[in-house]
């Protein structure tokens, strides 16, 4: 699409701030630069459900189950989420650039992500409030089968800043549901599986159980934490014989269960 006409649908995007359409057109508009096939956009906030806010797909597949297993819990070992925890800086991300270096291989991916048939995702990370973030998530799955090219991703990333403004404007009026600070993952994990399973796992334990379930290696959490590999992988050993299990996917049949709301 012409550079015209890019402009044109720009100007339609800001036109139609606060308005019903204007979800449409900023999905209209970044499409002129991304070509990409789906669209998800999402609102983080700090210990709370996220809320869905636009979903655009002629793949089914790519938002089925989004509900049902995402939001009921899914999301707390998604990339993107983690982003949002560590209060990343506004930006375009790619997926594969963020992900943990085992994430292909965790129960995650293989159990909901690869699912959705996307074979690459990119994101602007817009910040409306302290605490609230809003991911507009750009991908490309099975329709068309190929992943972004460098020309695409440098024409997104080029107007992260209009981005922002325009989400910023739209969406600036985003609330917790609750003005009380909920629960952590981390203690929440602690909590429910001690009262689920009579296991009482140590706060070290429970961040490495966390990393391990997002796709982390052992080398990558003791990056994370500050720690020797070796001194990990006592952490992993101590773990899975206080559960009983012998591998990630069993970890990941324990705890997860528990998280899901």
């Amino acid at each position: 699409m012409h550079v015209k006409n890019s402009e044109i649908l720009l100007a339609k995007t800001i036109k139609s701030l606060k308005k019903n359409t204007f979800p449409e057109n900023l999905i209209r508009w970044l499409r002129t630069l991304a070509n990409h096939d789906n669209t998800t956009i999402l609102a983080y906030f700090r210990d709370e459900t996220p809320q869905i806010l636009v979903t655009d797909s002629e793949t089914e597949a790519v938002h089925q189950n989004m509900r049902q297993v995402y939001l009921s819990g899914a999301y707390l070992l998604d990339p993107f989420y983690e982003l949002h925890n560590s209060n990343a800086d506004t930006n375009l991300y790619r997926l594969s650039d963020i992900a943990p270096d085992q994430f292909s291989r965790n129960q995650y991916f293989l159990e909901y992500y690869q699912r959705t048939t996307i074979i690459d995702e990119i994101a602007f990370l817009i910040w409306p409030s302290p605490q609230i973030s809003v991911h507009v998530c750009l991908g490309r799955d099975i329709k068309s089968k190929r992943r972004f090219s460098i020309r695409e991703l440098s024409s997104t990333k080029q107007v992260v800043p209009i981005v922002e403004t325009l989400i910023c404007e739209h969406w600036g009026n985003l609330r917790f549901s609750s003005e009380d600070q909920g629960e952590d993952t981390l203690h929440r994990m602690v909590r429910l599986v001690a009262e689920n399973h009579s296991i009482n796992l140590t706060k070290r334990q429970a961040e490495v159980a966390l990393l391990v379930l997002r796709g982390h290696s052992s080398a990558s959490i003791g990056l994370r934490l500050g720690i020797s590999q070796q001194t990990v992988k006592v952490f992993r050993k101590q773990l899975y014989r206080k559960c009983s299990i012998s591998s990630q996917a069993e970890l990941f049949a324990l705890i997860t269960p528990l998280l899901v709301n």
